[in-house]
C-alpha cells in the first residue's frame, strides 16, 4: 500500500506540475473524443427515450427515495444524485461517499416545444447547447440563455443563470414556469407561480437541497437569424458606467447588453439587437465569431479598444455561446498560447476542454491552486454599485478584464425566496424591479503573476464582505469564504427552511450552507501564505477590515 500511496502521489505530483501539458495532451483531445460520443449517445436515447415514457422515469425516482424513507431513521444518509462530482460544472468536490445516491436514470429528453404559449419542457439532465440548437429551429432560444452549452437546464433551475438578455427578463429563476419535483417524503409535486408557491419561490438558489428536480417548464422567445452587436469603445469609468446604466435601464433598450472592461478607465460596451442581415453591405459585416479559428471573443473585443465603434452580425448561436471557447477568459491561464494563431488553425477546433475533464484531472494540488493563486467568481451587485466594485476588484485582485452584464432583480416580496428584495437605492424609479449586475472576475491576481505573497482567501472575504454590505450576493457554483451566520445574513433562510420542512427536506438532503460551502478549509488554506492585502489605496479602511476578517 504504501508503493501505491507513493506512485498516487508522484501522479498527482506529475499532473500538477504539468498542468498545461495534461490539458493540452488530455484534455482537449478526450473532450473531443467525449463530444462526439455525447450526441451520438443522447441521439440514441431520444430515440429509444420517448417523452410518453417520462412518468416511467419519474416513478423509478419516486420509488428509490420511498425506500429511502422505509429505513430506520438511525440508518438514513442525506440523499444526492448518482452524477459522478467531477461532472458538475461547480468549482467543488463532494464526497458522495457519505451520502445516500439516487439514481437519476435518462432524464434527458425535451419533452414538449409550445410555440402557441412559447415555453419549452425539458428534463433536467438536457444541456444548454442541446436545447439552443433544438429551440432555433423553431425560431425561438430560452429567455435566459447561458453561455456556457454544458450546463444542464436542471441545475441552472436551482442555482441560478444571468445572461445579456437579463436586464429585460432578470435571472433565470425569472422564466420558469413550472417545476416537477420528488420531494424527500417521497411525493410528486409541481411547484407554479398558482400551485405550491411556497415551494416555488424556494427552489432558485436551493442547489437540490429541496427535492429532486425531475421536470422544468421555461419561458422561450422568438429570435432571428442574427445579432446585430454594436462594440462601443469608452475610455473613462464615468463614460462606460454611465453608458451601461443608460443602455440597460433607458426607454429604448436592446435586446443584449454587456460591457468587458480592460481596466479601471477601458471598457468595450456591446448592445444587440435581433436581426437578419439583407442588403450585401449587411451581409458583408457577418461575423461567426464562435468558429475555431477565430480570435477569442475577449480578445475579438479587446481590438475594439483601438477604434471609434464597430458594428457586426453574429449569426444567432455563435453570439450566444461567444464565450464558451475561452470559458470566457480563463482558458488564457491554462493555456498561456491558446490564442496565438497557430494554436488556433492546429488545435483550436478541440476548444474548449470540457469542464468536467478538467475537473477529472484536478489533483489536491491544484484544487489548493484554486484558493490561493486563482479566483473564480461571478457577483450579483446593484448598478448603483459599478464604480466601487471595480475599484475594489482591482485593488483585491487586479485581474482584467472584468465582465458586467446588467440584470433586473425583481421584488417579490419579503420572504419570498432566498433573494432578498431590491433596496430603494438599486430599484428603477416606477418599476418593481432593481437593476443590478454580474461582475465576473476570473483568473490570476497580478500580485500572483509578479511572484508576490497573496492571501487569496483574505481578499475574497473582503469582497464577499462589500457584497453583503450593497446588497449583492456571489453565485454559489463558486467557493464562498464566509462562515455560517455570514451566509444567512446575506441569504434569507425564512422561506426556504419553512418549505425544508413542509416538503420532508429536513435530513433528506444536506443544508443549502452544507450544500455549497467549499469541501476543503479554505481560511486555514489562506492564512497558510501568510500574506496581508496590500494597502496602497483606502489603507486605514482595508487594515481595520483585515482585522475583522481574521
Amino acid at each position: 500500500m504504501s508503493l501505491l500511496r507513493a506512485l498516487d502521489k508522484r501522479f498527482a505530483d506529475f499532473m500538477t506540475r504539468h498542468r498545461v501539458g495534461v490539458i493540452v495532451g488530455f484534455c482537449l483531445p478526450a473532450s473531443a473524443v467525449f463530444g462526439v460520443g455525447y450526441r451520438a449517445r443522447q441521439w440514441v436515447q431520444r430515440r429509444r427515450s420517448s417523452p410518453a415514457d417520462h412518468h416511467k422515469r419519474v416513478e423509478a425516482i419516486q420509488q428509490q427515495v420511498q425506500r429511502w424513507n422505509e429505513q430506520p431513521e438511525s440508518e438514513r444518509l442525506p440523499m444526492c444524485t448518482d452524477r459522478a462530482p467531477w461532472v458538475g460544472l461547480s468549482t467543488r468536490f463532494v464526497d458522495k461517499n457519505v451520502l445516500h445516491r439516487i439514481q437519476l436514470g435518462n432524464l434527458r429528453s425535451i419533452l414538449k416545444i409550445d410555440t402557441e404559449r412559447q415555453t419549452v419542457t425539458c428534463e433536467p439532465l438536457v444541456t444548454v447547447g442541446e436545447i439552443t440548437r433544438e429551440l432555433q429551429k423553431h425560431g425561438y432560444m430560452l429567455a435566459v440563455t447561458l453561455e456556457v452549452e454544458d450546463a444542464t437546464v436542471g441545475g441552472l433551475a436551482m442555482a441560478v443563470g444571468m445572461t445579456t438578455h437579463s436586464h429585460k427578463v432578470g435571472l433565470y429563476q425569472e422564466t420558469v414556469v413550472a417545476y416537477e419535483m420528488v420531494t424527500g417524503d417521497g411525493r410528486v409535486v409541481r411547484a407554479t407561480a398558482e400551485e405550491n408557491t411556497d415551494l416555488f419561490r424556494a427552489l432558485p438558489w436551493s442547489h437540490g437541497t429541496l427535492g429532486f428536480l425531475v421536470g422544468v417548464e421555461l419561458k422561450i422567445i422568438p429570435t432571428q437569424s442574427h445579432v446585430r452587436l454594436r462594440y462601443e469603445p469608452l475610455r473613462s469609468q464615468e463614460e462606460y458606467a454611465a453608458r451601461i446604466r443608460e443602455l440597460s435601464m433607458g426607454p429604448d433598450r436592446p435586446d443584449f447588453v454587456e460591457a468587458t472592461i480592460f481596466s479601471k478607465e477601458e471598457a468595450v460596451v456591446m448592445s444587440g439587437e435581433f436581426a437578419t442581415p439583407q442588403t450585401p453591405a449587411e451581409r458583408a459585416k457577418i461575423n461567426p465569431v464562435n468558429r475555431w479559428h477565430k480570435p477569442w471573443f475577449f480578445e475579438h473585443v479587446r481590438q475594439k479598444l483601438q477604434g471609434n465603434g464597430d458594428e457586426e452580425y453574429i449569426p444567432l448561436r455563435d453570439y450566444l455561446h461567444r464565450h464558451d471557447r475561452a470559458i470566457f477568459w480563463t482558458l488564457r491561464d491554462m493555456i498561456p498560447f491558446g490564442n496565438h494563431p497557430a494554436f488556433r488553425w492546429t488545435l483550436g477546433w478541440m476548444c474548449p476542454p470540457r469542464i468536467q475533464f478538467l475537473k477529472l484531472t484536478t489533483t489536491p494540488g491544484i484544487r489548493e491552486l484554486t484558493f490561493t493563486k486563482q479566483v473564480f467568481q461571478d457577483i450579483v451587485l446593484p448598478l448603483t454599485a459599478l464604480e466601487r466594485a471595480v475599484e475594489l476588484s482591482e485593488h483585491l485582485f487586479d485581474i482584467y478584464p472584468v465582465l458586467v452584464y446588467p440584470c433586473a432583480i425583481f421584488d417579490h416580496g419579503e420572504h419570498s425566496g432566498q433573494l432578498r428584495p431590491p433596496r430603494p437605492d438599486a430599484r428603477v424609479p416606477g418599476t418593481d424591479f432593481g437593476m443590478y449586475m454580474d461582475l465576473g472576475v476570473y483568473g490570476v491576481p497580478a500580485a500572483v503573476r509578479r511572484g508576490e505573497p497573496y492571501n487569496a482567501t483574505l481578499a475574497m472575504r473582503a469582497m464577499e464582505h462589500f457584497t453583503r454590505e450593497v446588497g449583492g450576493y456571489p453565485f454559489l457554483y463558486a467557493d464562498t469564504f464566509m462562515t455560517e451566520d455570514e451566509f444567512r445574513e446575506m441569504f434569507d433562510h425564512t422561506l426556504y427552511e419553512q418549505v425544508r420542512h413542509a416538503y420532508g427536506a429536513e435530513g433528506a438532503f444536506p443544508s443549502l450552507f452544507g450544500k455549497t460551502k467549499p469541501e476543503v478549509d479554505v481560511i486555514a488554506i489562506g492564512n497558510t501564505t501568510h500574506a496581508e492585502l496590500r494597502t496602497a489605496t483606502s489603507g486605514r479602511a482595508l487594515r481595520s477590515r483585515n482585522e475583522r476578517l481574521h
